[in-house]
């Protein structure tokens, strides 16, 4: 792994192409079409199978103005606190999908995401990268 801090553009770059490698070996060795938390085991194998550190269901709570609300949302793996993915295996992605990672960049102040969708016949087809104050 290279030896950069997490908030480098170029380091940040370097664990994006081993998320995406380890997405696309997830996909061929299981196929669409299966459950999320299928992949997300999977996803997390692979992922500390290449050194990363990682974290899953990372509680995002919320607040307004300082003020917390009770209202908490979840994130699915966060890679070397830093980067985060949303996992999805579904018909199409939607709005309220995209969204969602959005939120959770927003909310934690985390630069970089990917939204996965695994039901798609390419993985290509499924892999979205989002940034925030990239």
């Amino acid at each position: 792994m290279p030896e950069f801090n997490n908030t480098d553009s170029a380091w940040l770059n370097s664990i994006s192409s081993i998320i995406l490698g380890a997405s696309i070996s997830v996909h061929r060795e299981m196929g669409p079409g299966l459950l999320e938390s299928v992949y997300q085991h999977c996803l997390m194998l692979e992922l500390r199978a290449k050194n990363l550190a990682i974290e899953t269901l990372i509680p995002v709570p919320l607040s307004y103005k300082g003020t917390p609300i009770d209202k908490t949302y979840v994130i699915d793996i966060l890679v070397e606190s830093s980067i985060i993915v949303e996992l999805k295996s579904v018909e199409i992605l939607l709005p309220v999908h995209k969204a969602q990672l959005v939120s959770y960049l927003k909310l934690s102040d985390k630069r970089l995401g990917f939204l996965i969708n695994f039901n798609v016949p390419v993985l290509k087809q499924g892999f979205h990268r989002f940034v925030n104050k990239f």
